[in-house]
């Protein structure tokens, strides 16, 4: 008897052509992020050119830049705080902002009210005014740039959030769990929460390019990640002297940061149907 597999089609999760370069694209780029380090091929700040913003040759694939120090291996390492810091940010603004959505949707009241105002007023200041002022303040560590970072992109997160949690809390099967005795918790679980999954993923990738962009902005002014340390826009502040030759050193780095943020802008386009629209 011939054993058949389901096909991405049967499934549902159809993809085209553009999503699923993007999707590779976001994929080489997270595994650059957490294995790229083991294949440096010389140390991050080791001066292994004599000449600055050297070009393209066998032993440095990416060139050098200003100190003569190998590009590949810091676009490699730039990678992991790049791609680590805006993960984590996202992951603590979303996370939270779903919370704190689903329970004021649920609640109402006056907890909603308070809630949503003093999120309004968050949500009111600039963000990168915001954070400008709270790096400047506090410092550039990595935990306040995530800190920073997600508290931003709080509000937005929250009120998409909330106005998913909104629609689905007035559906017949919340109200009939709700009518058997269901409690809150029980309520946002196992009927709001599955329902608005998707929703939540698409913009969890949204938020991702606006905190990779930021976090960019942020370091490219000399605020976010310090040396030794760099993340791109590190990498492209520190070598902006050579843009008037054509350096690779700050070409690459701007190269990396557009194609992450364009590949999952595409990605989130070309979501596959079920993810997209979950009534089908």
């Amino acid at each position: 008897m011939a054993v058949t597999f389901p096909t991405p089609r049967r499934l549902g999760y159809r993809m085209n052509l553009t999503g699923a370069l993007a999707a590779l694209v976001v994929l080489v780029w997270a595994i650059v992020a957490i294995i790229g380090p083991w294949f440096m091929t010389h140390d991050p700040g080791e001066i292994v050119d004599f000449e600055y913003f050297g070009p393209i040759t066998k032993q440095l694939w990416l060139g050098s830049d200003y100190l003569g120090r190998d590009m590949f291996s810091r676009i490699l390492m730039g990678a992991r705080y790049t791609v680590g810091i805006s993960l984590a940010s996202v992951v603590l603004a979303c996370a939270s902002g779903v919370v704190l959505g689903m329970t004021a949707a649920v609640t109402g009241g006056w907890f909603d009210t308070v809630l949503s105002r003093l999120l309004d007023a968050l949500n009111s200041i600039p963000s990168k005014l915001f954070g400008l002022v709270m790096v400047a303040a506090v410092g550039s560590s990595i935990p306040v740039l995530i800190l920073v970072l997600a508290v931003i992109y709080l509000p937005g997160a929250y009120r998409f959030a909330r106005a998913l949690a909104v629609n689905i809390n007035t559906m017949d099967y919340v109200t009939v769990a709700r009518a058997r005795g269901e409690r809150s918790p029980y309520l946002i679980l196992n009927e709001i929460l599955p329902n608005m999954t998707g929703p939540v993923l698409a913009d969890v990738g949204l938020r991702f390019v606006f905190i990779v962009l930021l976090l960019s902005g942020l370091s490219f002014l000399g605020l976010g990640v310090q040396p030794p340390y760099a993340d791109w826009g590190s990498l492209v502040r520190e070598n902006i002297g050579g843009l008037p030759f054509g350096a690779p050193a700050v070409i690459v780095p701007s190269i990396a940061i557009a194609s992450l943020t364009i590949s999952v802008n595409l990605l989130i386009d070309n979501l596959p149907t079920k993810i997209r629209d979950r009534s089908e």
